[in-house]
């Protein structure tokens, strides 16, 4: 089961942007919230307004330290084409090659 949440939180690290100076409280509070608000979309259903809303307002520092080998066989599971999709109907752009929760993440 934690599998999906990683899931998620997958899906939300492929389109953040890097923001500076967010604090530990600020970003656990913004990953509980994507997991909560975003959980209906690891279960098929599309995005709601307000995981839409979490998913354009996350900090990429936030959720790469949750994601690893096991977060990214989940999102094969998803299916990258949707996961990209769901991303994009938020209003957010996925940035082509990039690797979020490995050494090759930007700083």
């Amino acid at each position: 089961m934690l599998g999906k949440w990683v899931g998620m939180l997958i899906l939300v690290a492929m389109l953040v942007p890097m923001a500076h100076g967010v604090t530990p409280s600020e970003c656990k509070t913004e990953k509980n919230n994507l997991v909560n608000n975003c959980r209906p979309v690891i279960f098929g259903r599309d995005p709601s307004p307000v995981c839409c809303q979490n998913v354009r307002d996350a900090h990429i520092e936030c959720v790469c330290p949750y994601l690893g080998p096991k977060a990214a066989s989940v999102i094969r599971g998803i299916g990258v084409p949707r996961v990209v999709k769901l991303i994009e109907g938020c209003g957010r752009s996925v940035p082509r090659n990039y690797k979020c929760g490995s050494i090759t993440t930007p700083p």
